[in-house]
Formats: structure tokens, C-alpha cells, sequence
């Protein structure tokens, strides 16, 4: 009983090692640029784009998105943001949409000035990860479920894809200004 309750605890303590160090990973790799999103003259937030090369290629994985919030928002503002960006990009049909809406729902947080969320992409999906505005000392913990491949190329073509309602922002993100 005891060599079982000494193996799951290794195992737990592996685990979180395993997410700590991924997180310091991406926060190593080069930007490949970076920019920032201002609404109305109001700036919401920096972003960069990070990958091992320091090179944006679109397919090649991993890469992280790091958006560093200016102002608060909350976890609803920020997911009706994300559904009508993809209802813009024409990507998702709407049972689809609302599954992942809801899922992104649950785990975002409301953000505040000086927060940050992170999504790792990976070839198999990608993670969520968030650094809480009174946390600047600590590293990124994962936040939610991972997601899929599917999730991962709709999230990303928020500020990726060709088709953004961003493009100068998407410019920024890969390098191309």
C-alpha cells in the first residue's frame, strides 16, 4: 500500500515537473514577432509568437501564442470574442463552435491587467496555460483539458490565418512587417 501511494506521488510530482518545464521551454524559444491589439484607441493586449526556429512556418509545431492582457476582461467577453472571430473566418459550423465555446468557457478566467495566457500547440493539439496578474514570479500553470488538432488550427487562425480580421496583427505575429 505505501510503495503504491510513493509511486503515485512521484508520479504526480513528475507531472507537474513535465508542465513547468514545458512552460519554461516556449518562454526560451525565439519571438518570431509580436504585436499589439488596440480597440477603439484601447489597447487590450501584447502578443508574441514563439517557436523552437524562430521562424513561423504555418503546420510546423510546437509554436505558443502568449497574449499579455492591458486591461481586465472577463472569461465571457473573451469568449464571445473568440466566437465571432471564427463566425468571421467562416471556419466552424455552429454544433462544433458551441462545444468548443463551452468548453473554453469553463476554463478561462477572467483576466486582469498584467495576466497572461498561453496556448502551447503541438502536432497532436495544444494546451492552455495562464500566469495570474499577482503571480509574476511563478511560471505558466496548465488551465482545462488539452484540446485537439481541429481546436488548435481554428484557435490559431484567430491571429494566424491569412484570412484574420487582423492582418496587420498577424504581420506582427510572423515577422513579415
Amino acid at each position: 500500500m505505501r510503495t503504491r501511494f510513493l509511486t503515485l506521488l512521484l508520479l504526480l510530482g513528475s507531472l507537474c515537473l513535465s508542465s513547468t518545464s514545458q512552460a519554461a521551454a516556449w518562454s526560451a524559444w525565439p519571438q518570431t514577432g509580436s504585436a499589439k491589439l488596440t480597440w477603439a484607441f484601447l489597447d487590450v493586449y501584447n502578443s508574441q509568437l514563439r517557436t523552437p526556429s524562430g521562424k513561423y512556418q504555418p503546420g510546423v509545431w510546437p509554436q505558443a501564442l502568449i497574449i499579455d492582457y492591458l486591461r481586465d476582461i472577463s472569461s465571457q467577453d473573451l469568449t464571445e470574442a473568440t466566437s465571432d472571430q471564427w463566425k468571421a473566418l467562416g471556419l466552424l459550423d455552429e454544433a462544433n463552435q458551441h462545444q468548443w465555446l463551452q468548453k473554453v468557457q469553463a476554463i478561462w478566467p477572467d483576466v486582469s491587467a498584467g495576466s497572461q495566457i498561453t496556448f502551447l500547440a503541438d502536432k497532436q493539439g495544444g494546451q492552455f496555460y495562464y500566469l495570474a496578474s499577482n503571480n509574476k514570479n511563478g511560471a505558466p500553470v496548465p488551465i482545462g483539458p488539452r484540446f485537439d488538432a481541429s481546436f488548435r488550427d481554428a484557435f490559431l487562425a484567430i491571429w494566424l490565418s491569412p484570412s484574420t480580421q487582423y492582418p496587420q496583427l498577424r504581420k506582427g505575429l510572423i515577422g513579415a512587417r
